[in-house]
């Protein structure tokens, strides 16, 4: 006897159809996979409620600010910063803050006039670097707006982390800071990471107060966001014994919204507004000077620090609030087009399946279906915010579309298979060895990368999880020598990758989970023989 679910009239064709005693089963997989799915994206999206550090009534202090578009990035040349831009962004953060720092002097012309125009003080810097030309030139414009904007520019700053960079040495800075100390009212300063202070004491006499940069996320041995708050006060408070009586000013401070995990470490928008938020409130409490770092996200810095490197910003690129500074706070802000998306993949793969063989068949299909909604959505949200390059695009795409037939390949391997279904099934039978092939090759080529370049590289665990499951249960015949190849450089790279991250990198973990999984989908694909 044959029960009859959802026809599709138009076409004729049954999406479901079985025994009676599987469609109890398949109804309650279709339930269970829907739950998954929907508790998945909810609670990667759901809002976090955190003590505000910004209101109507409290501006902050200050941030740093770069005016470009999201296009943009200060290798563009000929450089144009737009004055409207200025304008608009100006306005923003005139309702946060009360003054923005800037790195270099290219293009800013129209900055102080804007800043007058919204209440907003400036500490303008100058990019120091390696060629004494573009250096003398950006010290001559910063002397000279200064000189031109003493009820603006409060302070200034001669280079940014000039000497981490091993582009001058600490003889040339101080002569740079005394040349502009000798022609303006303000003070002076350089900036650089906490540890450089340490190194080049001397430096100390030559400024008016120092300017240090404490970013947890990029330490050598990185901190949690739970702990790197008494951490940065820590530091804070030693170079206030070790330079007094100078001031010291935290010039850098933040924590990223994006990007991947190092160590204890872990970019997500609701660790930036914990870290950013607890930040303020201690600060204020200590009575510490302060700048956050950004005012918005530079998607440009993706290219040279990966894909954490452009988002350390309050606003996002489009400058629309990602929640850092008051209200709710979610980790995925699309989930809800993301829920949609896996809906789709999971109607789909129903679809595709259309009547199963079997009991087991009818409780898989469902399941398979949420399983692949929620790791291809997944991939895609990370491929959104981590991908930096066309040929990184191409890989996203290729990525994807392996997952789709996959996917495909699964959902026919479960259904009665009857016409087209056959055919289609018969088309990707053919070609699954490879299928198999190019996610084992994908996979091995991303474990070199986690082995020996790993720093600015994101974990793909997402986009191999459904090849991995997919022939791990149903393993195909492969081209042995290849196949045998690829295993072993998978599942040689898993060991080296963890000592490199660190058991307690979650991430690395995870990675290092499907890894193993697709090691052994590799190997009972070995197994089968060539049919």
């Amino acid at each position: 006897m044959q029960v009859t679910c959802v026809a599709l009239q138009p076409h004729g064709l049954t999406m479901f159809a079985t025994s009676r005693f599987a469609f109890l089963p398949y109804l309650f997989a279709c339930l269970l996979g829907l739950f998954a799915l929907c508790g998945f994206w909810y609670g990667l999206g759901k809002p976090v409620i955190l003590p505000d550090a910004a209101t109507a009534t409290h501006k902050l202090q200050c941030a740093s600010y770069t005016p470009f578009d999201k296009d943009q990035s200060p290798f563009d040349v000929p450089l144009k910063l737009r004055p409207e831009r200025m304008d608009a962004d100006l306005a923003l953060l005139a309702t946060r803050f009360q003054c923005l720092r800037t790195y270099s002097m290219a293009g800013l012309e129209a900055l102080p006039d804007l800043a007058r125009k919204h209440g907003l003080k400036l500490m303008i810097g100058a990019w120091v670097n390696s060629n004494p030309v573009d250096t003398e030139k950006e010290v001559d414009l910063l002397i000279a707006c200064a000189n031109a904007n003493p009820d603006v520019v409060s302070a200034v700053i001669v280079g940014n982390e000039a000497l981490l960079r091993k582009e001058v040495t600490g003889g040339q800075l101080v002569k740079l800071i005394n040349k502009v100390k000798g022609q303006i009212k303000q003070p002076v300063t350089y900036a650089d990471v906490w540890e450089f202070w340490q190194r080049h004491p001397d430096i100390a006499p030559a400024v008016d107060f120092i300017t240090i940069h404490l970013l947890p996320y990029w330490e050598d041995h990185p901190w949690n966001v739970d702990v790197a708050l008494s951490q940065v006060a820590a530091i804070r408070r030693s170079f206030g014994s070790m330079f007094a009586p100078k001031e010291i000013m935290i010039g850098e401070t933040g924590w990223p919204s994006e990007g991947r995990q190092r160590k204890t470490a872990v970019p997500s928008r609701e660790n930036e507004a914990k870290y950013i938020r607890g930040f303020v409130a201690m600060a204020e409490k200590e009575g510490w000077h302060y700048n956050l770092i950004e005012a918005f996200d530079q998607p440009w810095k993706r290219g040279s620090e990966g894909a954490v490197g452009g988002y350390w910003g309050l606003f996002d690129a489009d400058r629309q609030d990602k929640g850092m500074l008051a209200g709710p706070v979610t980790n995925v802000p699309y989930w809800k087009e993301w829920l949609a998306v896996g809906g789709l993949i999971f109607l789909g793969t129903l679809i595709l399946g259309g009547r199963v063989r079997n009991t087991r068949s009818a409780l898989v299909l469902p399941l398979l279906g949420a399983l692949a909604a929620c790791s291809i959505g997944a991939w895609g949200d990370m491929a959104r915010v981590t991908t930096r390059f066309a040929s990184e695009w191409l890989w996203v795409g290729l990525l994807t579309a392996l997952n789709l037939k996959v996917l495909a390949h699964a959902a026919l391997t479960l259904s009665a298979r009857t016409g087209w279904r056959e055919r289609a099934f018969n088309l990707l039978e053919r070609r699954a060895g490879w299928l198999v092939a190019t996610a084992g090759f994908a996979a091995a080529v991303m474990m070199l990368e986690m082995v020996f370049d790993a720093r600015y590289r994101s974990f793909a665990s997402m986009a191999f999880i459904l090849p991995a499951l997919v022939y791990l249960c149903r393993p195909v015949s492969v081209p042995r020598r290849e196949i045998a190849l690829l295993t072993l450089i998978i599942g040689a790279g898993i060991a080296p990758q963890l000592f490199e991250e660190g058991l307690q990198n979650q991430q690395a973990l995870g990675w290092a989970l499907v890894s193993g999984l697709m090691v052994a989908a590799l190997w009972r694909c070995l197994r089968v023989r060539t049919r």
